[in-house]
């Protein structure tokens, strides 16, 4: 069952076939989302999970703050089975125990005023195989094997992908936000140096005013 608010991405119509088998394979067996998460709030997903099915949450904080963020994940009877608090990346595996809801919360509410972008991948059970027999006891033929060959290779590409893309945006929000400090920096020392600058000038010319002097005559 997919996670619940998941939405597929990106039109598909343009691809091969071959290419369209092996991304679906790969897109029924996880969730990734990149989702917003306000100061003080807190974001909860939820999942239908087989027993004995083997499950990776992998999570990393894009933009905000200290790139930080609390995680925690749930058994349907609200077992925890993974707390971690401010943590900026993180990989989780287990095998679910029992069949159920499984819940995993991200949480920013320790964060007064700062909100963040989080990415997470939550992959449930092993990819199916490509060819139904691909399992079978007698060889694949050299078209299986080559299409076997191409298809870990997309796999690895996608992940590749991903990871970098997260880096990317995760250095350009760090490089907007330098900038954007280093322009209230330089703001700052503009306008103390203006407020020097004009003080100076009016301590300059208290030294070279005229100052009238009173004499008062005391009469005998």
């Amino acid at each position: 069952m997919p996670l619940r608010g998941s939405r597929a991405a990106g039109p598909w119509g343009r691809l091969p076939p071959l290419l369209l088998v092996a991304l679906a394979a790969c897109a029924a067996r996880a969730s990734e989302i990149t989702f917003e998460l306000p100061d003080n709030a807190k974001q909860c997903f939820y999942e239908e999970i087989a027993q004995d099915t083997k499950c990776t949450l992998e999570f990393q904080v894009i933009t905000g703050g200290h790139y930080d963020v609390d995680c925690r994940l749930e058994d349907p009877d609200g077992i925890v089975l993974y707390k971690e608090m401010k943590k900026q990346y993180d990989s989780f595996t287990f095998t679910a125990s029992r069949n159920g809801t499984y819940k995993f919360c991200f949480s920013n509410e320790f964060s007064t005023f700062t909100h963040k972008t989080v990415y997470f991948d939550f992959q449930v059970g092993e990819d199916p195989p490509l060819f139904p027999s691909e399992n079978r006891v007698t060889a694949l033929t050299q078209m299986e094997s080559a299409c076997v060959s191409i298809h870990e290779a997309l796999k690895s590409v996608i992940d590749y992908q991903t990871h970098f893309r997260l880096r990317e945006a995760q250095g350009r929000s760090r490089a907007e936000d330098l900038n954007t400090r280093v322009a209230y920096w330089s703001i700052g020392e503009a306008i103390i140096l203006l407020v020097v600058s004009i003080g100076q000038v009016f301590l300059l010319k208290s030294f070279f005013s005229d100052k009238r002097t009173t004499t008062t005559r005391v009469g005998s």
